[in-house]
């Protein structure tokens, strides 16, 4: 797979909790990387596209680089940071003055330096004139002069971002937005800890999400634009989805939001399930919000290969009985750990795509409803037989068919025609919408 060629990338790094996520939320414009006073908070790289005096680049913002190293998540996180240092083109330092130049500072400049690249030494909270003395401290870091900026109060981020595009590489192409929102969009949902980054980044074929065995470790949705040979997807990998009563912190919370903002802008979603645990409560709460959204669903079953036979088998029986109301989306076995199967996961994607842009021939779809009444015709109500004299599809994505009616439908015999919709036009992994308007 290759990806279309990207804007240019700036990062912006930093030691935790200096003010890299405030920044990086106003040059894009719009509140996107979750802020929240307290270390620790941003854990994958975010990336944003922005622009300024008509040139469009890319911004990411990176978890907090630390050079002590002690558990797993804090070098997967300093990890990150390092990736996006490596593939920026221009670089962003940024310190906090309220708290002066600290040894962790002091370690990032340092391997800045070995850096081939641009940087620009971002001096945060300078919420007054006063602070501005300040600054002067951090010339010691060998980055150059310190641009003073409050992030929070907007001052001083426009003189740092004419200062940005003036490093930014001339474009040699057209350049092309890596967040294309016509590219199908494909969201990677379920509840924590199933394996949704694994399989993320399994998909996207590098290790671009933070996959720790900590349930809650994403924190946001994170979008990675992929070129297949049957053309772009663009994967969402998005936070667990815990019920909202489990939602206990405002980190939490907002990642949820944006979870479920994820899934009604996608096309389609990969649920994925814990064969080891089988569909719990929670899953059957979250198949129901994906399903009301409308995009197209594929079951995944991961961790399959180390379940136990009795749980492969309880899980695939409880698929059948708790998620029936999906009943139309395929179920697929998988380990996104070693990848059996995965490869699977892309015709399905691309099945479920062709699926959720059909339009049916109105001929077609009022020949197999006339012949649906024949086989069987509505109940009588009130010495009434409801009947279905003309029906059109009035949209894609999903589709949605609208029946003209003498008389109202009853719910049973509605969910027999979108039945039949489904099984004559073979509708497989998208959910269709039947509307019914009475017609005098």
């Amino acid at each position: 797979m290759t990806r279309p060629a990207p804007l240019p990338l700036v990062a912006v790094v930093g030691r935790p909790n200096v003010g890299k996520s405030t920044l990086v939320n106003r040059v894009a414009g719009h509140q996107e990387a979750i802020v929240e006073e307290r270390a620790g908070v941003t854990r994958d790289r975010r990336e944003f596209e922005a622009e300024w005096h008509g040139r469009r680049f890319r911004i990411v913002d990176t978890g907090g680089w630390l050079a002590e190293r002690d558990d797993p998540l804090t070098r997967q996180v300093s990890s990150q940071a390092e990736r996006a240092i490596k593939e920026a083109d221009v670089i962003i330092m940024v310190i906090d003055v309220t708290v002066g130049i600290t040894e962790e500072d002091a370690a990032v400049a340092r391997l800045l330096q070995r850096a081939d690249t641009p940087i620009l030494l971002a001096a945060n909270k300078v919420d007054n004139d006063v602070r501005e003395y300040e600054i002067w401290d951090a010339v010691k870091l060998g980055l150059g002069d310190p641009m003073p900026l409050s992030a929070m109060h907007d001052r001083g981020v426009w003189d740092l971002l004419d200062t940005v595009r003036g490093l930014l590489p001339e474009p040699l192409h057209e350049e092309s937005a890596g967040g294309d929102l016509s590219a199908f969009a494909v969201a990677i949902v379920g509840r924590p800890n199933v394996g949704k980054s694994t399989l993320f980044n399994r998909l996207v074929g590098e290790e671009r999400a933070i996959v720790h065995d900590m349930p809650g470790t994403t924190r946001d949705a994170i979008d990675v634009l992929i070129e297949t040979e049957d053309g772009p997807i663009r994967f969402v990998d998005t936070a667990g989805m815990r019920r909202k009563s489990r939602v206990d912190e405002a980190t939490e919370y907002y990642g949820l939001v944006r979870s479920l903002r994820a899934v009604d802008r996608a096309d389609a979603a990969l649920f994925v399930i814990d064969t080891t645990e089988g569909v719990t409560h929670q899953d059957q709460n979250l198949a129901e919000r994906v399903d009301a959204s409308g995009c197209a669903m594929t079951i995944v079953l991961n961790k399959w290969d180390v379940a136990s036979a009795e749980q492969r088998t309880r899980t695939s029986e409880s698929v059948a009985d708790r998620l029936a109301f999906i009943g139309y989306a395929p179920v697929l076995r998988i380990s996104a750990k070693t990848g059996k199967n995965v490869n699977r996961i892309l015709p399905a994607l691309f099945q479920a795509r062709e699926e959720y842009h059909r339009r049916v021939p109105t001929a077609a779809l009022n020949r197999v409803l006339q012949e649906a009444q024949q086989r069987q015709p509505a109940p009588l109500d009130r010495g009434v037989r409801p009947r279905v004299l003309y029906a059109t599809q009035g949209a894609i994505d999903p589709p949605t068919f609208t029946l003209f009616a003498n008389y109202k439908l009853p719910p049973t015999y509605m969910r027999f025609l979108e039945r039949t919709i489904r099984e004559s036009f073979e509708f497989g992994a998208t959910p269709i919408k039947v509307r019914v308007r009475r017609r005098t």
